[in-house]
């Protein structure tokens, strides 16, 4: 039995790069409207747009770790502040989520991601712990986990224990047994090392300085380097055990 027993993996930012992915969902998005709603396309595109947000944030308060519902809801909020009636503004505001959702899922990989879970895959399980809405099949990398946690699943987002702990309880295993390996150095290495687990965070850009309080167990600049960063924490934790 390996001595490392769990990979927990940040999504957005360390696989691909989520504001891209975004902007370019929001322009199918906004493509779509003008195409199928109109008048709600002049609002979406419109500077009541933040009100609207706004609204929609103060009025589902319990959605804000729920992206996809959140967006659903500003969306049918859109399309009443246009005019359509309550069930039409429902069907229009979901068929427009999913224009969304596709482009959202629709990602391209950093160089050396798939490489890495591949090899990941092979020896350790891994799960995805995300406080985004990516969908793990849409994007294709549903073969290389065993399990998949979102903030919307645990109603808490990373930092929040309550996100390590989910990964830690469903497949068992203790926290010094598992490495997160995530880009945020809040979200995803204060987080980990809050509740005990080994750390790699992914530094691709090399735009954030790491606090002296805040220790990760390895830094890495480019996802080929993540294997053998595992690899040392597997052995230095192999010999701790001993």
């Amino acid at each position: 039995m390996n001595s490392l027993q769990l990979i927990t993996l940040d999504l957005d930012n360390t696989l691909w790069d989520v504001e891209k992915t975004i902007r370019a969902a929001e322009q199918d998005l906004v493509q779509w409207l003008a195409q199928h709603a109109g008048a709600a396309h002049k609002i979406y595109s419109s500077s009541d747009m933040l009100e609207l947000r706004n609204q929609t944030l103060q009025q589902h308060a319990n959605l804000r770790h729920d992206l996809s519902r959140l967006r659903i809801e500003i969306l049918f909020n859109v399309m009443r502040a246009a005019k359509y009636p309550a069930d039409e503004a429902r069907k229009l505001a979901e068929a427009a989520f999913e224009v969304f959702f596709a482009g959202r899922n629709r990602v391209v990989f950093f160089p050396h991601a798939l490489e890495m879970l591949q090899t990941l895959s092979a020896r350790y399980p891994i799960y995805a712990l995300t406080n985004g809405n990516a969908d793990t099949k849409r994007t294709g990398i549903s073969q290389y986990l065993r399990g998949a946690i979102s903030s919307a699943q645990v109603g808490a987002s990373k930092p929040d224990p309550r996100m390590f702990q989910t990964a830690l309880d469903q497949a068992g295993v203790q926290a010094h047994r598992c490495v997160h390996i995530g880009d945020h150095l809040d979200d995803d290495i204060k987080g980990a090392n809050a509740v005990g687990m080994h750390s790699i965070w992914v530094n691709l850009h090399h735009t954030q300085s790491i606090e002296k309080t805040l220790k990760p167990s390895f830094e890495v600049n480019h996802l080929s380097e993540i294997v053998s960063a595992v690899a040392s924490i597997e052995t230095t934790l192999s010999e701790n055990l001993k």
